[in-house]
């Protein structure tokens, strides 16, 4: 019987043949922590008593960079006490969100496997990772030792076909899926998507649906790696490194396939407080809107940001509408200003932070107040989301949210396009 992608990498790293449902001790390859998971990730190291880690390992400062607090200024003084003290990367304050910097660093590549403490490390599945969140204990286990236990999850395949409409991203896709799927319908399952559609997405669009796989509850999920694939990591990995992609066997058994056409599909809207509570955006134009914003590890994109400014261009925010923008990392920021885009949007009436997390998790940079409406390309809009539990938070495409931030209310973004 043949292997599916989780079944392959996961017998590789535990060096005998594994299937779903199977449990073993695999070998990491790379592990991470971010801002709001790193202390605990040091105490724990520090109670183990380690001189040394033993996986590969590094931190990041996005959830809160720049500090907004006394209490996260000690955070971050920890993180780069640590980091010199075991000689490890630390992505500091203006590098980034994880899930953008790592993959830009070339430290990941198509096999490996990867654990992280934040739960959207899924998304470097779209470069054939097998990367999944786990807690900062369970991290720091895996510094001690080098490996760590896994159940092998059994895998759905999603087959996304029909011609993509006018108007029509990657966001549009998922939201689509998760709101037929459910917030529940792949819990510990890994997730390969293939298709006509998936072949003709960038590795951007890929990296916003393997993001989203664990807003249905699975563990990973995977793109096929293509010539896409191998040339976005050539200006990526050091000189002499090889590329081998990992795909399922033709044979591999599957939980479940399912399809998906798209061809008239509209643009999608996660509504409160659930990701799958899915409408089309042209049956909510009556909601009105008090802040938008476009970024994180989802949508924070250099394709995402051209969206926007191609809307913005000769447009301004709509009054009384707070339009945030986060660059999802200071290479993709400084491409943006290099093309202009930084300038359309300050001069539209948008505010551009620091490349970060801060709006998207709620610890600073854009809390709403008490019954404010937020149209977000992030991942999630669950009650307290964005740092008030009072708010409420929909999830719609970079097209998406920038029409509505000029119009003032949800706005259906294909007569703009």
């Amino acid at each position: 019987m043949g292997k599916t992608i989780a079944e392959k990498i996961l017998s590789v790293h535990a060096g005998r043949p594994l299937v779903a449902g199977d449990f073993a001790l695999c070998k990491i390859d790379f592990a991470f922590g971010q801002d709001g998971t790193s202390s605990i990730i040091i105490d724990r190291v520090k109670e183990l008593g380690l001189t040394e880690l033993k996986t590969r390992f590094c931190m990041v400062i996005d959830h809160s960079a720049p500090s907004p607090s006394e209490g996260v200024s000690r955070v971050h003084k920890k993180m780069r006490a640590f980091s010199g003290e075991f000689k490890t990367e630390l992505f500091d304050i203006g590098c980034g969100v994880c899930h953008q910097v790592i993959p830009e660093s070339g430290e990941v590549l198509p096999g490996d496997l990867v654990l992280g403490a934040d739960s959207h490390t899924c998304t470097y599945g779209a470069l054939g990772v097998f990367s999944t969140g786990v807690g900062s204990t369970d991290l720091a286990v895996a510094l001690a030792t080098g490996k760590n236990w896994f159940k092998v999850p059994e895998t759905v395949k999603i087959i996304v076909k029909g011609k993509i409409p006018k108007g029509i991203y990657a966001k549009d896709i998922i939201i689509h899926i998760i709101g037929k799927i459910g917030a529940d319908g792949a819990t510990y399952k890994a997730v390969e998507f293939c298709g006509p559609v998936i072949d003709k997405l960038d590795i951007d669009g890929r990296m916003c649906i393997s993001n989203m796989v664990v807003e249905m509850g699975a563990k990973a999920g995977f793109m096929p790696q293509d010539a896409k694939t191998i040339t976005w990591f050539k200006s990526r990995v050091k000189k002499g490194v090889v590329i081998k992609a990992v795909a399922a066997d033709q044979d591999a058994k599957y939980e479940n396939v399912l399809e998906f056409d798209i061809s008239k599909l509209t643009p999608q809207v996660s509504m409160p407080h659930t990701v799958d509570n899915v409408s089309p955006a042209d049956k909510l134009k009556d909601v009105l809107i008090n802040e938008a914003f476009l970024g994180t590890c989802t949508n924070g994109r250099l394709s995402d940001l051209k969206i926007a400014a191609g809307i913005l261009k000769n447009h301004k925010v709509a009054p009384g509408v707070k339009f945030i923008i986060a660059p999802s990392s200071r290479s993709i920021y400084l491409d943006a200003l290099k093309l202009g885009y930084i300038d359309i949007f300050v001069r539209a009436g948008a505010v551009v932070v620091a490349p970060g997390c801060g709006p998207c998790v709620g610890t600073h940079n854009g809390i709403p107040a008490d019954g404010e409406i937020v149209i977000s390309s992030a991942n999630r809009n669950f009650k307290g989301r964005m740092g008030n539990p009072n708010a409420f938070i929909y999830l719609a495409s970079p097209a998406t949210v920038t029409t509505s931030a000029v119009k003032g209310h949800i706005t259906d973004p294909r007569k703009a396009l």
